[in-house]
């Protein structure tokens, strides 16, 4: 029965693409699915091409493919990435113009049509990784249970090394050689059926609890696991570990396409100042809420417009918030003092960064160094919306060009 071997890339902008050699020279791979894009990742392109309209996509696209081709052309190896973010077309062309230095010659092709930026008005006046499986298998877009199947695949695949014991919640210790860490690859069968590995000779593991941890990340409903191309239930699968680092994954089921698809949009959302200070042992907390106390009785007097103000104490609260224990507050080593504001423009948001020097000498005794002061920076909120498929899927294409 035919198969394909497909191995997974990165999982955000700016992981490690050193593991993905060793799934071209020893994973036998033949295409790797490379996941660049996130809600914040777009946020950054977007501020970047807002600075540049030639940038807007990522730019680790050219180093790791400069990298990695020269292993991959002679083992046919395609790449299948969403690293053209909002501006593909300029992504190309970079990677164009550096596989023409390297004599390096690929054919490049970008899909177009999905941003809708320029279009809104129209759309709401409206009312409103599955590719090398189906290319190579020869699935039908209505094949709801094979479709599954290959989004589950995906999946799994997405976040590189999360699936092969990186940033394990289990028994993290016990994951060898994280350093040397292998990028989980999937080869999938033409009934749908797939087995995870890894490369021979890489660090982290591949078995039943890794591969569980993985598939419910990001996961709202396991009934029904929307995309644009299948419902999905992994309600129905199975996972079965069948060797050292290999797990076979069937079962999966799938409901028709839905009729509408997600849009993310960002939109610019005032203006972000934050300021840190530090505090050591003994009463480090003591001493960081009493600076905390000062900044904002400041803050009133210096009649500063905050839309939103954060305060938070690295190393007692600034992860688990109130429910951090208070049961050893008197001897926490050394606590970090952050106040952050959202305010309507950078002149009102500077202001809170200049609050924060004179705690040095006329404040709780601090450990030493500047105050803190951070340049504020745009912020961008997201707005998620659905829009029928039918009006957006008519723009989509394919552009194609060789180097």
């Amino acid at each position: 029965m035919k198969s394909v071997r497909i191995a997974g890339g990165l999982g955000f902008y700016g992981d490690s693409w050193r593991p993905i050699k060793a799934s071209i020279e020893r994973g036998n791979a033949q295409y790797v699915a490379s996941d660049h894009l996130a809600e914040l990742t777009l946020a950054i392109l977007q501020k970047d091409r807002q600075r540049d309209p030639n940038l807007g996509y990522t730019r680790d696209l050219v180093p790791m493919l400069s990298e990695l081709l020269p292993i991959a052309i002679p083992r046919d190896v395609k790449f299948v990435l969403n690293a053209g973010g909002l501006n593909p077309m300029a992504a190309r062309e970079v990677l164009l113009g550096a596989l023409k230095k390297f004599g390096l010659k690929l054919k490049v092709g970008v899909v177009l049509g999905d941003s809708v930026q320029e279009r809104l008005d129209e759309l709401q006046a409206a009312g409103v990784s599955l590719a090398p499986m189906v290319h190579e298998l020869d699935w039908r877009w209505d094949e709801w249970d094979k479709l599954a199947q290959g989004i589950v695949v995906g999946h799994l695949l997405e976040c590189s090394g999360q699936a092969t014991g990186g940033n394990f919640g289990g028994d993290w210790r016990s994951m060898p050689d994280l350093a040397h860490i292998g990028y989980p690859i999937a080869e999938v069968w033409e009934n749908g059926d797939a087995v995870i590995s890894k490369a021979p000779g890489t660090g982290g593991r591949v078995n039943f609890d890794t591969l569980r941890e993985q598939l419910l990340y990001e996961v709202h409903d396991p009934r029904h696991y929307m995309t644009p191309d299948v419902d999905v239930d992994m309600t129905t699968l199975r996972m079965e570990e069948i060797g050292l680092d290999q797990v076979r994954v069937t079962g999966a089921t799938g409901r028709p396409a839905p009729d509408m698809l997600k849009i993310v949009a960002g939109y610019e959302d005032g203006v972000m100042g934050q300021a840190m200070i530090g505090y050591a042992w003994p009463d480090a907390l003591a001493k960081a809420r009493a600076a905390a106390q000062i900044i904002q009785q400041q803050m009133v007097e210096n009649g500063l417009k905050s839309e939103e103000t954060i305060i938070e104490y690295l190393g007692y609260n600034s992860i688990h918030g109130p429910l951090a224990d208070p049961a050893h507050i008197d001897d926490l080593n050394e606590v970090y003092l952050r106040i952050a504001v959202r305010c309507a423009d950078k002149k009102e948001a500077a202001k809170l960064g200049r609050l924060f020097p004179p705690l040095a000498l006329s404040g709780p005794p601090f450990i030493g160094g500047a105050g803190g002061m951070m340049e504020p920076r745009g912020l961008l909120g997201i707005w998620p919306t659905l829009a029928p498929r039918a009006i957006i899927e008519e723009y989509v294409r394919v552009s194609v060009e060789e180097s």
